[in-house]
């Protein structure tokens, strides 16, 4: 019960950042794209370093406690990162969804209103990280948790911010932008609650939780976030964005844990 407790707590305060994200809309000039761009590049770099200092790694070392092998650890990964990234990529292809710059996508879409489609598709976005902060509250181990928590939390705050940026660029007013954008956040708890939720049934499946979380962060980053920052010629600053992001996340791993 802890574990789950923990975790949907996790869960709330990534919620929370997203909500804070959207809310700075509300006060203060617009955000440029190309500041929104190295925001997004940044959260880029926080979630590829959560991927593997706070997924991926200690998924193999948990794996290789339970199993001792290394070779099955590293199957064990591998099948994790595989299941994660095919599942969003299954519900990136099955729901109807609308990026900043691209359009729509699936064919039903159409029959949706525009701002909902933006919802759907950050929604594909937190679902997994809300499974993320869950699943690394697996094991009794509060600091690998609370890092995987503090580092999405912490992109989540850009995250949000861009969104409703987004939505007013598409004429949407600031109040309108900012709840949505903070709705997109309500999934996460959920998300978190599901992972803790199933690590905390048996410690032999939190190799796989963990690591098929990343999959499904490593997935995002690919196919969504590093595309849409690359897309305005903004491509320098996103990096640089990504570089920060990722040690600053890699700092918080290494101290915490």
């Amino acid at each position: 019960m802890d574990t789950i407790l923990h975790g949907t707590l996790g869960g709330v305060v990534a919620f929370l950042a997203t909500t804070l994200g959207a809310a700075f809309v509300l006060v203060g000039k617009p955000l440029s794209q190309r500041a929104s761009d190295t925001m997004l590049g940044f959260a880029a770099g926080v979630m590829l370093s959560a991927s593997y200092f706070s997924l991926i790694i200690p998924g193999i070392a948990v794996a290789e406690e339970i199993w001792n092998s290394t070779a099955i650890a590293a199957l064990i990964a591998v099948v994790g990162i595989a299941l994660g990234a095919g599942f969003v990529a299954w519900l990136n292809s099955t729901l109807p969804h609308e990026h900043f710059e691209m359009g729509q996508e699936n064919a039903d879409s159409t029959s949706l209103a525009c701002i909902w489609l933006f919802v759907i598709a950050i929604t594909i976005h937190n679902f997994p990280e809300g499974m993320s902060i869950g699943v690394s509250f697996g094991g009794d181990d509060i600091t690998r948790g609370l890092s995987v928590m503090t580092g999405i939390s912490l992109q989540d705050i850009p995250e949000g911010l861009a969104v409703a940026v987004a939505l007013i660029s598409r004429g949407y007013g600031k109040w309108k932008s900012f709840a949505t954008a903070a709705l997109t956040g309500a999934v996460e708890p959920l998300g978190a609650l599901i992972g803790a939720s199933a690590v905390s049934l048996s410690t032999t499946i939190l190799p796989l939780g963990l690591t098929f979380s990343a999959g499904a962060m490593l997935y995002i980053i690919s196919h969504e976030i590093v595309p849409e920052t690359h897309r305005s010629g903004h491509q320098n600053r996103a990096t640089t964005g990504l570089i920060f992001g990722l040690i600053l996340m890699m700092f918080l791993d290494v101290t915490l844990g």
